[in-house]
């Protein structure tokens, strides 16, 4: 365990990161940061406020670790963003170039565990043993379904460890341990209903094969929800009901792919609690930066949502095989190709932004 918190693994960062592609900045943070506030002529001024998280003062801790702020109300190491007192845009210092190799490597077992063990496992033990009477269907969808989500289930307790352990430095900011963050209890409540469609497709006799091909089309349903529920409270302007991360009870709702970005970066690509204090400064500064997550949140949400309905159609209409196949790759293939048109369009979005904020005032 102590292995995987070193490690600076990306995981599940490689989908939310590229959601904000950013670039390695030549500008470094400022060690004495102290709010997470800036205003700028890019943003305006009825959106300042507006946007604002009421965060308390962020903790400042040296580097042994003792507090020179006791106003937090977590034991985390809480880093420090500043009032920026020059006019440069706020740096997220992330970058996914150093990752490379272990985004690759992540996701070629998340494929070989969501894809090709259920697939191959099926066809494998339903054409070579079923079929000959040598197994029964129900014994066949037990193996297949109950060696599928490894990895996922590893690496859920691995971000529970690291979300909850003493001293995290990943926690949310000023989050008690036991709240560890939205995306866990996100990613909980989806494995709930994964299971639930996965035990009640393996009690029968001849189990449903087209409801065993669900479980992605599920997870789909429910990451649109959650991002058109997110976007309907903030465009109806209405306060968070419950904290979302970093974004407190009461406060002004954020963008339904924001939590995502901040949990996924901070934890899974261990950019830790400076990356949420670094998204929160500049999301509060730049109104292009505020606007382009809308955008994605819409996009993201209303592709999931039509991935979700297309996989759906096609696992209940085709022929059980293929219906089986579909359930299993369409989602993951959508996934891609909304990564792949998310990327350049985020790093177009940012050099607009850097043009507008360093361009000269008039």
């Amino acid at each position: 365990m102590a292995a995987n918190e070193n490690m600076k693994q990306p995981r599940l960062a490689s989908t939310a990161s590229s959601l904000t592609a950013l670039p390695e900045h030549e500008t470094a943070l400022p060690k004495d940061l102290s709010t997470t506030h800036v205003a700028h002529p890019i943003t305006p001024p009825e959106e300042q406020g507006r946007n604002s998280i009421n965060l308390p003062p962020l903790q400042h801790t040296t580097e042994g670790g003792s507090p020179q702020d006791t106003t937090a109300t977590d034991d985390s190491r809480t880093p420090q963003i500043s009032p920026m007192q020059s006019s440069a845009l706020p740096p997220l210092n992330y970058t996914l170039r150093t990752r490379k190799r272990s985004i690759a490597f992540f996701w070629t077992l998340i494929l070989i565990d969501c894809i090709g063990v259920p697939i191959g496992l099926y066809f494998g033990l339903w054409y070579g043993l079923h079929v000959h009477g040598k197994m029964s269907a129900n014994a066949v969808f037990s193996i297949s379904t109950g060696c599928l989500g490894g990895v996922s289930i590893v690496e859920y307790f691995v971000r529970f460890w690291r979300l909850f352990k003493k001293g995290s430095t990943c926690r949310v900011l000023h989050a008690r341990r036991w709240y560890l963050d939205w995306f866990h209890w996100n990613f909980s409540a989806a494995w709930f209903f994964i299971m639930c469609e996965l035990i009640i497709g393996t009690v029968f006799d001849d189990p449903p094969i087209r409801v065993l091909a669900m479980p992605v089309a599920s997870l789909l349903f429910w990451f649109s929800f959650q991002l058109l529920v997110e976007e309907t409270l903030r465009h109806l302007k209405k306060p968070a009901p419950i904290r979302i991360s970093s974004v407190s009870k009461g406060s002004p709702m954020r963008p339904g792919i924001y939590s995502i970005i901040e949990d996924v970066v901070a934890v899974d690509g261990s950019g830790g609690q400076t990356y949420r204090a670094e998204l929160n400064a500049r999301f509060e500064a730049s109104h292009l930066f505020r606007q382009m997550l809308d955008r994605l949140s819409f996009f993201w949400a209303f592709g999931a949502l039509g991935a979700a309905v297309a996989t759906t159609i096609l696992v209940w209409t085709l022929e059980r095989d293929a219906a089986y196949v579909v359930g299993w790759v369409l989602p993951f293939l959508w996934a891609g190709v909304w990564a792949t048109a998310t990327i350049p369009y985020v790093q177009r979005c940012l050099r607009h932004e850097k043009e507008m904020w360093n361009r000269p005032k008039v």
